[in-house]
């Protein structure tokens, strides 16, 4: 190692160094057990809403994803019913039944009696 030839400078700058070195390395210790503590909260986060919260004063349950997502599946067999034809009661049902009474009314061929279509109003009226 190269010296200044200073006792008392050489003793300082290798006693700088060292107390650089040391605060270097603290500060990148620092920074890596901050960074723990912040993915530790994300994951406790995380995992309080994956199971779900009890209950406490003032504050309601908080289901968790597993019931949340039982209760979505329930409410799309309620909207399936509905999607497919069956004793009349359904959505599906009643659109059927509009086009067949349209279809009556005016056929395909517009030559059997359905009137034509009129022309679209002029903009601004």
């Amino acid at each position: 190692m190269p010296e200044t030839g200073v006792p008392a400078l050489d003793t300082v700058l290798v006693w700088g160094g060292a107390i650089a070195l040391l605060v270097g390395a603290g500060t990148a210790a620092w920074r890596v057990v901050g960074a723990g503590v912040r993915l530790g909260r994300r994951v406790d986060q995380f995992m309080d809403d994956w199971y779900g919260e009890e209950g406490r004063p003032g504050v309601p349950d908080r289901p968790g994803v597993m019931e949340r997502m039982s209760g979505i599946e329930d409410r799309l067999r309620r909207f399936e019913h509905e999607l497919y034809p069956n004793s009349g009661g359904s959505l599906r049902d009643a659109v059927d039944l509009a086009n067949e009474r349209l279809a009556r009314l005016c056929p395909d061929d517009p030559e059997e009696g359905c009137p034509p279509p009129r022309p679209p109003a002029p903009a601004g009226q």
